[in-house]
C-alpha cells in the first residue's frame, strides 16, 4: 500500500515540498483525500457547464457537436 506522501505525491504530480515532511502522516493523508475530491468535484462541474452549454445548440445539432467536443 502506497504511503501518505506518495499518495500525495500522486494527486501533486510532483515530489510535494520540503516543508511537508514535518507534517504527520495522518494529515498528509487528510491533504492527499482533499485534493483528490476536489479534483474530482470540479471534473464534475466542468462535465455539467459542458452539458448544459449543449442546452443551446439547436436540438438536430446537438449529438454531432458533443461527438466533435467530447472525442
Amino acid at each position: 500500500m502506497a504511503t501518505a506522501v506518495e499518495k500525495l505525491a500522486t494527486e501533486l504530480g510532483t515530489a510535494p515540498p520540503d516543508g511537508f515532511s514535518g507534517l504527520a502522516a495522518d494529515d498528509v493523508e487528510f491533504l492527499a483525500e482533499a485534493l483528490r475530491k476536489a479534483r474530482e468535484d470540479q471534473s464534475a462541474g466542468l462535465d455539467q457547464a459542458a452539458e448544459d452549454s449543449l442546452k443551446m445548440v439547436p436540438a438536430i445539432a446537438r449529438g454531432p457537436v458533443r461527438r466533435i467536443l467530447f472525442r
